[in-house]
């Protein structure tokens, strides 16, 4: 079963509060000082987790849509035989032993109301994973630059991001992060005035007031595993584990580890002159890289490193371990600066190895000339928190930032602040880490990223038209492989579930019988069509996607339904149904094109790994005027001529859509779709 993949389909199917955060609430609490605004991003009318108890629950679908809708995604996959087949093991299963699981399924839900369904498995299935983070899961997402140049310095930005992102934290912990809502009306509910009120609506309710205006708050249950938090190796299964109390940064600069503290022992952040003088302490350490750096053993198979991990403790490293384990994130300064977007996502994604903590909830990365990113561990949370996260810390970074160019760090002993970390290491744990950097090395070099920008249109243009883009976006994938390869092929797409407590995510499957016939009359036989008759399969193809992503964003896609039901059935050791033995299944889920979507105006771009060794990951922006994709290969695909193949592909789809005239008052072949098309 595919796990990607955050990044994010937040954004393609919620629409957020504001992009970049919420504005400062007028005033002080009382007892505070009159600086005390320093110390948070804004101070929300409305408590953050005022709608959280009163969210809906995600729904489970009903088995007989579930399996229509697991046919519908099969069907342009397999040939009339194939489908046969697979159509009679999913009508046995929907009349059988999957109603069983169901009803099953169903009365453990009503058991268990305060939390979703797939929370549970959905965790298992990423602790349980023996695969390394790195590629496997882990994503990253990268900062725009600030927008004054000078702010860019290594340092300055540097110290700017994390005391933003402390204020981030003391903001989420104080209750005053303004709560996260998708606003379908927001001249009505994204106001002053309805905060006025709603904050007032006892939160056992409060849900259904916003509910009223058009308004729907957002799960936020995973919002405290920002900080602190760290993925620890166990056999078997991992565990999550996270310390509010301590008050230190981890920071790794050319696989050397230091911390320090950037909350008092008041609860405030250290003053932002002595943040800067520390990080200013650690650029200027001249200490060489360690001869066996440790930050490779996250890399491992995850028994391999619970085993050297348990060695680690073994060996006296307990009290280091601790440090980087329970620190409020880290802080990842890296030597050298970016040559381009290439070279960008490759460090962000992966880096070399040795300054990453890939068990960490995030690293932020920041590179010598100021490029920046976030690299997360994907099991604790999906993309709607970091985002957010994101979203706030480059505004306020960049509007409020700390320090300027010309400010000069505090004259304190930052040697005696800073603490370096020393690990003692036995020939076994030596070897362990020889062993890591191999694998690593290996593996990295079999990597290829590429990216594309098509200039040519963009969103603007597609919505003029009444076109979903992000179905024009997922049919060009569609065509670009059939004309690479000349096949149709299993596609994910992640759809975030954060309308409904404890939603994690649920997959929109873009292949369908529109987007095969579409793709097949551009790539196979595109003389034998009208431009009108290609316009009208973009369309159907549009129509479609929309009705997908509605389904998807309201819990009633198919996949992660019958992964409940498949890993219920493993729980209760009963034998694997044979709908799940169908080899038509297991092509389902093995997704050649993983893909995930992200727009927001702090981001330049994202990536990750494919999911699978002849795969693509692609990860792809929509803009008003041009359409960004990052892509990802190994050796058994070409990822350059993938993606040159996308921009003739969308270059064919924007030329046919050029000439589509629209006129609703006037009867027509496209008037029954554009008055029910679903522009996301």
């Amino acid at each position: 079963m595919a796990t990607r993949r955050l990044l994010l389909s937040p954004v393609s199917c919620l629409r957020r509060t504001q992009a970049l955060g919420a504005p400062a609430a007028p005033g002080l609490r009382r007892g505070y000082s009159s600086d005390d605004s320093f110390q948070y991003l804004h101070r929300s009318l409305v408590p953050t987790m005022h709608f959280q108890k009163s969210l809906p629950r995600l729904p489970i679908p009903r088995l007989e849509d579930t399996v229509r809708r697991y046919l519908n995604a099969q069907k342009p996959l397999l040939d009339d035989d194939q489908f046969r087949k697979t159509e009679e093991l999913g009508r046995s299963f929907e009349h059988g032993i999957g109603r069983e699981l169901h009803e099953q399924l169903v009365a453990q839900d009503k058991q268990n109301k305060h939390t979703s369904y797939i929370s549970g498995p959905w965790f298992d299935m990423y602790l349980s994973s023996r695969k390394s983070v790195v590629l496997n899961f882990n994503p990253f997402m990268s900062f725009n630059p600030d927008p004054k140049a000078e702010y860019n310095d290594q340092l300055t930005r540097a110290t700017n991001m994390t005391v933003s992102a402390i204020r981030f934290l003391k903001t989420f912990r104080a209750g005053c992060l303004e709560p996260e809502v998708f606003h379908l009306n927001p001249d009505k509910s994204d106001t002053q005035t309805f905060r006025r009120l709603i904050r007032f609506v006892p939160s056992s309710v409060s849900w259904f007031g916003a509910y009223m205006v058009n308004a729907y708050p957002l799960d936020m249950s995973q919002y405290f595993r920002l900080f602190n938090s760290t993925r620890l190796p166990k056999l078997s299964r991992d565990e999550l584990f996270t310390d509010e109390k301590a008050k230190h940064l981890l920071v790794l600069r050319n696989g050397n580890f230091y911390v320090f503290d950037v909350i008092d022992r008041d609860g405030n952040i250290v003053k932002p002159s002595e943040i800067q003088a520390h990080l200013k302490y650690i650029l200027s350490d001249n200490s060489p890289a360690p001869a066996f750096p440790l930050a490779y053993l996250p890399s491992e198979n995850r028994d391999s490193w619970a085993l050297l991990r348990q060695k680690l403790l073994e060996n006296g490293n307990e009290e280091v371990l601790q440090k980087v384990d329970s620190a409020i994130f880290c802080l990842c300064l890296d030597d050298f600066p970016i040559k381009d977007l290439v070279h960008l996502s490759h460090t962000m994604l992966h880096g070399d190895g040795i300054n990453r903590w890939y068990d960490k909830s995030f690293n932020l990365i920041l590179t010598k000339d100021g490029n920046a990113a976030i690299h997360f561990e994907h099991s604790w949370g999906d993309g709607v928190a970091v985002l957010r996260f994101q979203n706030e810390v480059f505004k306020d970074s960049t509007q409020r930032p700390a320090v300027t160019p010309q400010s000069q760090p505090a004259a304190v002993d930052s040697s005696s602040a800073v603490q370096k970390l020393s690990f003692k290491l036995n020939d076994a744990l030596k070897a362990g880490i020889t062993k890591a950097k191999q694998k690593f090395d290996a593996t990295m070099e079999t990597l290829t990223l590429d990216c594309i920008q098509f200039k040519k249109g963009g969103k603007e243009f597609l919505k003029q038209k009444k076109i979903s883009p992000d179905a024009v976006t997922q049919l060009s994938f569609q065509m670009a492989f059939l004309r690479q390869y000349g096949q149709t092929v299993a596609t994910y797409e992640s759809c975030s579930t954060a309308a409904f407590k404890h939603g994690r995510t649920e997959t929109i499957r873009p292949v369908s019988i529109y987007t095969k016939k579409c793709t097949e009359a551009f790539v196979r036989q595109p003389s034998k069509h009208s431009t009108e008759e290609l316009q009208q399969m973009i369309a159907e193809c549009s129509k479609y996607h929309g009705q997908l992503t509605k389904e998807a964003a309201m819990g009633q896609g198919f996949d992660r339904h019958l992964f409940s039901l498949r890993y219920l059935a493993a729980s209760k050791g009963i034998s694997l149904p044979d709908i799940y033995q169908d080899q038509a299944y297991a092509q389902l889920n093995h997704n050649i094109l993983s893909t995930s979507t992200l727009n927001s105006p702090a981001v330049n771009m994202g990536g990750f790994a494919p999911v699978v060794p002849d795969g693509f990951g692609v990860g792809y922006g929509v803009h008003d005027d041009w359409i960004g994709c990052s892509a990802s290969s190994y050796p058994a695909r070409n990822v350059h001529e993938f993606l040159q193949c996308v921009h003739k592909s969308l270059e064919d789809i924007f030329r046919v859509l050029e000439e589509l005239k629209l006129d609703l008052e006037k009867p027509g072949w496209l008037q029954p779709y554009l008055r029910e098309l679903t522009v996301k």
